[in-house]
């Protein structure tokens, strides 16, 4: 059974979790934290993306409770010459397990889908996170294969390339 979840926009008041998405265990297939200045400019281009008309950020709300239980986005990319939408997420470790990406995931692909700018959403999570590319097959993201991505800026990695067509949303 699928947690019941929410997405709202992102604000001011949430870069205490950005913070706490930050931490070494949420960041450790994605080269680790980020300093201070990088989570401030980070928190920035957060706030300032939905009206950039490139993406929208949100925080994951948990319906029955209204409790914060992590972050998702989509934001443009140039990806094999084409601009798409990329998305990620992180969960907070205490919201782990109960389905809650999975239901944030899909309704990012139906904020995506609706924006109607691309026509298709990719997300690339390190071939070793588990977790994260169940995520990705969970919510109907078809894997395309493995390739090397470049996150954050000088780190590569070897991720899998999910997409899903936001064209039949």
């Amino acid at each position: 059974m699928e947690t019941d979840v929410r997405l709202e926009s992102w604000s001011e008041g949430d870069f205490g979790l950005l913070r706490r998405n930050n931490a070494s265990e949420m960041t450790a297939h994605l080269g680790g934290p980020e300093s201070e200045e990088q989570l401030v400019a980070r928190h920035q281009r957060y706030l300032n993306i939905e009206e950039a008309g490139t993406g929208r950020m949100f925080r994951i709300v948990l319906a029955d409770t209204g409790e914060a239980a992590g972050a998702i986005g989509y934001w443009e990319r140039v990806w094999q010459g084409e601009t798409v939408y990329e998305t990620g997420w992180g969960v907070l470790p205490e919201f782990q397990g109960r389905g809650i990406a999975v239901a944030a995931a899909k309704a990012v692909v139906g904020h995506a889908g609706s924006a109607g700018r691309h026509w298709q959403l990719h997300a690339f999570p390190s071939v070793g996170h588990a977790a994260s590319n169940a995520v990705c097959r969970k919510a109907g993201f078809e894997l395309v294969g493995v390739c090397t991505f470049e996150y954050p800026k000088g780190h590569f990695m070897d991720s899998n390339d999910w997409r899903t067509d936001l064209t039949s949303r």
